[in-house]
């Protein structure tokens, strides 16, 4: 699908038009029974108005001037979403759009929107009638006045896409072997630095907490770290992203209970979300220095697994009692931010589905925040986060909260009791960071089941967006 700008609106191709109350309805080609129909609706406060011209459609979308304009922008990517699977059912492969408004973010939310809700994971469909078949072909910003904001969203898009398809994955295809493989080629791609530690190379850098996980799987543990520097970056120190890849969740020996386990393909959510962020910042020549990192493996109940009670030694030494398998994320990625200590950060983000307590306390809607930097930095973050849409809470990250984790036989316990579980994980994790630090627990809104306006169904390749505003303002 292209997204393209033009000077002028073609008669022949489906139209948007985005206006508020008071703009000049006369610059459409309407009759004068289209004219008055559209005065109308707008007496009657319709905010989407849709008239047949035989020969193509037209919408007009009226924006409510007393929303915020962050709410404006997501609705309008709703109603893009809304407007493209009217356009699937009828067959209409081209459109435009024609903002008359002057705010031209709008026109890049019904843009994004509409790009993000041309996806869909069909690559295992068999049967043809089953198969989409159906493919958009251009949408067309009129009077658009910067040709490279569409080519940053395109790539944007490209790159949620590119994560979607990740998560998607079922993990009979996608183990730790496959995500390695596919960071590599990745890294080929866009010509980014790359290593990928196999088993040995983990055992030779103790990373007691990701080899602990593994011992229940047949497959070997990963840990990939990728690396984007441009030839000009404007960060003296670097930007290091941290994802977790469980490939797939089992619970490990304290097994998910029913149901629990579907869609546990996605906890390596994080992972992809950090190959998707790497990916649009190289296509888009953003002028930071990122390095990626992801531990990575299954969390399986099989051989050798780690079991209640075992204490694990930890990469940077201390001593960890594991009480509960199902709290396998943040063993993985505690040895994943201490090998992060060594590039002396300007900040590590780390992008994990961690906790079930995140996703219970704020839903499918949002993202779990805990903040160990600026004030300002943390203001940037939250701005791209509502920009985007992709919104974050920030939970408290108290001292008191660690009493929670203390144990009689080791430093640490990986869990504590049943309240305040996303916080005492993030304490967890904290303990090894010595540098600013963002956790971003996203298991809420990573993996949805059923389809959501332009976030669809399946993987939503959630931060991807959020987090490249985020650069971007850095």
């Amino acid at each position: 699908m292209k997204l393209l700008a033009s000077n002028e609106v073609r008669p022949d191709i489906s139209l948007v038009y985005l206006m508020n109350e008071d703009s000049d309805i006369n610059i459409l080609s309407l009759t004068k029974t289209e004219q008055t129909y559209v005065h109308d609706c707008l007496q009657l406060k319709k905010k989407l108005i849709r008239i047949h011209q035989y020969y193509r459609w037209i919408f007009i979308l009226v924006v409510d001037k007393d929303r915020s304009k962050n709410e404006t922008a997501e609705k309008l990517r709703r109603e893009a979403s809304n407007i493209a699977d009217f356009l699937k059912e009828e067959r209409i492969k081209d459109l435009q759009l024609l903002n008359v408004i002057g705010e031209h973010f709008y026109s890049i939310a019904f843009a994004e929107g509409f790009l993000l809700s041309q996806y869909i994971f069909d690559k295992y469909l068999t049967k043809k009638e089953n198969k989409n078949e159906y493919s958009f072909e251009t949408i067309t910003l009129v009077n658009y006045p910067n040709d490279n904001d569409l080519t940053v969203l395109n790539n944007l898009c490209e790159a949620v896409y590119f994560t979607r398809n990740l998560i998607n994955e079922p993990s009979n295809v996608l183990n730790s072997l496959y995500l390695a493989d596919t960071a590599r080629e990745l890294a080929y791609q866009l010509n980014l630095q790359i290593t990928v530690f196999y088993k040995s190379d983990i055992e030779a850098l103790n990373m007691g907490g990701l080899l602990a996980v593994n011992r229940g799987s047949v497959d070997p543990p990963v840990f990939i770290r990728i690396e984007y520097k441009p030839q000009q970056f404007k960060n003296e120190n670097p930007i290091v992203l941290v994802g977790k890849g469980i490939t797939f969740d089992s619970g490990g020996l304290n097994i998910k209970p029913g149901d629990s386990m579907d869609g546990m393909k996605s906890d390596m959510s994080g992972a992809a979300a950090v190959l998707g962020i790497l990916k649009a910042a190289a296509t888009n020549k953003l002028p930071m220095h990122i390095i990626g990192l992801i531990p990575a493996t299954d969390n399986r109940p099989g051989f050798n697994a780690f079991a209640p009670g075992d204490i694990i030694r930890m990469m940077d030494g201390s001593t960890v009692e594991m009480l509960n398998s199902d709290a396998e994320g943040r063993m993985i990625l505690a040895d994943a931010l201490h090998y992060a200590k060594q590039f002396n950060p300007l900040l590590v983000v780390d992008v994990a589905t961690l906790t079930g307590s995140a996703s219970a306390a704020v839903g499918r809607n949002a993202t779990v925040a805990f903040v160990k930097t600026s004030d300002d930095v943390y203001t940037k973050l939250e701005e791209a986060a509502f920009e985007t849409w992709e919104r974050i809470v920030r939970f408290p990250l108290w001292d008191d909260y660690a009493d929670m984790l203390k144990s009689k036989i080791a430093d640490r316990k990986n869990i504590g009791n049943r309240h305040a579980g996303a916080i005492t994980a993030a304490k967890f994790l904290e303990h090894f960071t010595n540098y600013p630090w963002i956790h971003l627990d996203i298991a809420g809104p990573a993996y949805l089941p059923e389809k959501d306006s332009y976030r669809g169904v399946g993987g939503t390749g959630v931060t991807v967006r959020m987090l490249y505003r985020f650069l971007e303002k850095l």
